[in-house]
Parts: C-alpha cells; structure tokens; sequence
C-alpha cells in the first residue's frame, strides 16, 4: 500500500497546468490570474470630490461662523461623469456631486451638513458656509489608490468577485488565466441505468457521474460527460476515442480486484498505468496513469469512496492544472462528540457535521459511514481525518476536520453553525 500523500504526489506530477488564454471577466470568476496585471492609468483618474456639497478655496470661509457665515456665490451645478466648465475664484463654489473631478481653483469641499443648504435653507444664487473648513477635506487626490503601472493583481491572484470588481474599474474585459480542463466522467458497470430510465431489478442509477460532473465544475473544471461504459473493454475504449479534447479523464468503478473491471484491462492495453492500494478508507483501490495520452484518474465504484477520491486526488489536480498554488481545503480543529476505531492502519475519513461550542466547534458522525451510504457525504460539513497511528477517538478528543467547502462556499455558513 501507498499513502494519501504519496498517491497525491503521483497524481500531480503528471497533470500540467492548461495553457494561457484570455477569458471574458466573468468568465474567469474562480480562475487565477495568469500573469501580472498593471494599472493602464492612475487611480482615481482625477482629483475628485470624496463627498456630496460645494468645491470651493478654504482660504475664503476661513472666519466662517454660525453667527457670521461666509457667504460664497454658486457658479456651477456639477454632477458626477462631468467636468466643470467654470474655475472656482476669490469668492465663489460650486456644488458639486461625490466623484465629480475637482473644478480648477478649487482646493475643498465642504459637505452639505456644514453649508446652509443642509440647514433647510433655500438653494439660491449664492451659499452660506457656518465652519471654517480644513484645507484638502473631503477630496481624493489622484492616484492616491493606484499609480499608472501599480500591479492591480499578480500572477496566482484567484478571482473573486472583488478582483472581477478591480477588473471592471480598471477597464479590463479580459483577464489572462490558464484556460479551464475539459475533464471527461465515465462510469462503468453494466449495472448502470441513466436517471430518468425505468428501473428493473438488478440495475441502479447511475449516481458517481453526476456527483463527479458537479465536483469538477465546483473545482473550476468543465465536465464532459461520456456516458456509462458497460463491462467490456472494447465499449470504454470507444466511449473515449469519440470525446475530443480532453485534459484530465476520471472513471468510477472497475480499478479493484473483479473479473469485470473493465478499467484495469483497457489501461492495460492501450495506455500506462499504475494500479494502486492506498492506505484510505473509504477509497483504497485507485488507478492513476494515461490513456490514449490523457491523464486517468480511476476512482471506485462506491459513491462516497468515489466522492472522497475525487475530493482528496481529483480536485487538487485540477486545482494544479488552473495554476493554483493552494490546493489543500481549510481545517478546523473539533471535539469530538462520537466514537471511532481506525484498527486497520489506514487513514480514515469520517463524514461530519460541526456545531459551534464557545469559541470552537464539535464535530458529530452523519450517521451511518458506509461507502455506499452517499447522504452521509450530502449531509457532511467536513472530512474528519484519523491518521494512521491513531487506534481509536471517542467522545472530547480533539480532532481535524477537513471542511468540503472553504467558509462561504457552502449552503451552511461557518460563521452562523448552530450551537452545539
């Protein structure tokens, strides 16, 4: 048997990261940037009004009071999108809008709350002033945010949605990112009925392809769905000559022991291939190689030993093949509130639900862990990890829980888990 770390290590070596292309911003949203990107001018553009009220010299409300306002005569009305037509001199403002650029000759704003109009008082020809104001309030300076060439975001920066916002300001409708893998899901098994099929005794529904499609596409992968091989090697081998272009393949089921596991065989024949025993549970038979030149991943049949495989071994391939450095999921530390025995030397990975306790959290089993049992995985916040040398965990050990989603990511909000 192998480690989880070692049969990692194999898996990534061999998926490359996709080649650059430049893909619409929204687009990209999930997506790392795949090359430097620089300020094409200064941020803001313009010196601008930081607030709502009147462009003016503060030179001229320097004796300004509330018994003996500053009387100054409005020249202009300026919204923001537009530049001032009139210079602000000895004695005047204008009422200018938040963003608008600064007029010329003026060196402050004075917000509405500190001028007549914000005092009830009707707008005319001319504005009182009833504070002296600070000289430079209320303005922005160009490029105080940004320099024209700043990096705005560097090589490996993943985009969320506030980089796509940094994006849009700068002008950008493109970004350069490594182009997503088209990632190819086949089961095998002639057990297998679509969903949708009328069932008949000895068939199921075929659940690992779809869970697998949404798990590529959640990791930043576009999935192609090859439709469900039956157990003869010929029929797998023609499935997947008939889909073009693919970067990374991930069957389920047919890499253990069985006389029918057509995988084995095909990989045998037309590709390179090592078959391995992981030291896991659930997930010990894995197969990683190629075939016809594209990189295998061969999970089990069991729908959570296959949702595992693919979250400990899938998705950090293709989290690597987009460019990503991070590929590991956040941990948490729990107190456990259940007990487990791991007496086989394997690690293992115990599907939970967390609560929070104070200021940490308590870890509880979904339920029944079979590898079969594929709502334990629906009804998981997270992976709870028993190393190898770890013979049992009962009630008030602390334990590592690797979370299947990062905060934010998940119907459950890690921020607002019930207390436990």
């Amino acid at each position: 048997m192998i480690s989880v770390d070692e049969a990692l290590t194999a898996i990534l070596a061999r998926c490359p990261v996709m080649p650059i292309v430049d893909a619409s911003i929204l687009d990209a949203l999930g997506q790392v940037v795949a090359m430097d990107i620089r300020a094409p001018f200064d941020v803001p553009p313009l010196t601008n009004a930081a607030m709502d009220g009147y462009a003016l010299r503060a030179a001229d409300a320097l004796d300004a009071t509330d018994e003996q306002p500053t009387r100054l005569l409005v020249i202009e009305d300026l919204p923001a999108g537009r530049c001032a037509v009139k210079h602000v001199e000895a004695g005047t403002a204008i009422r200018i809008m938040t963003g608008a650029p600064l007029p010329e000759g003026a060196d402050t704003v004075v917000q509405f709350e500190a001028t007549g109009e914000g005092r009830g008082e009707p707008r005319a020809n001319f504005v009182n002033i009833y504070s002296p104001p600070d000289h430079g309030i209320n303005i922005r300076r160009a490029g105080e945010d940004l320099r024209l060439g700043d990096t705005i975001l560097s090589r490996g920066t993943p985009l969320r949605p506030a980089e796509i916002g940094i994006l849009a300001t700068m002008g950008y409708a493109t970004v350069p990112v490594h182009r997503r893998p088209r990632v190819g899901i086949l089961s095998t098994g002639d057990e297998l009925l679509a969903p949708g099929a009328e069932w008949s005794p000895g068939k199921i529904y075929d659940a690992n392809s779809y869970t697998l499609s949404a798990m590529v596409t959640r990791a930043g992968g576009i999935p192609i769905r090859l439709g469900v091989a039956p157990d003869r090697v010929e029929a797998l081998i023609e499935l997947i000559r008939g889909a073009d272009g693919l970067d990374l393949l991930v069957t389920s089921a047919g890499v253990s022991v069985g006389d029918y596991d057509v995988v084995k065989h095909a990989l045998a024949s037309l590709g390179e291939i090592s078959f391995y025993q992981v030291r896991m549970r659930p997930g010990r038979p894995l197969a990683f190689g190629s075939l016809l030149g594209i990189p295998l991943i061969g999970l089990p049949g069991n729908p959570v030993a296959s949702a595992i495989s693919f979250e400990l071994f899938g998705r950090p391939a293709i989290l690597r093949m987009l460019g990503r450095a991070q590929l590991d999921r956040l941990s948490v530390r729990a107190t456990l509130d259940d007990r487990v025995d791991n007496r086989d030397g394997r690690r293992s990975y115990y599907r939970v639900r967390l609560a929070r306790n104070g200021d940490g959290y308590v870890a509880r089993l979904t339920g029944p862990q079979g590898s079969g049992i594929l709502r334990s995985m629906a009804l998981a916040d997270g992976l709870m990890v028993i190393d190898e040398g770890t013979l049992s965990a009962g009630p008030g050990d602390i334990v590592t829980v690797q979370l299947l989603a990062n905060p934010g990511d998940s119907y459950r909000d890690f921020d607002s888990l019930p207390v436990g």
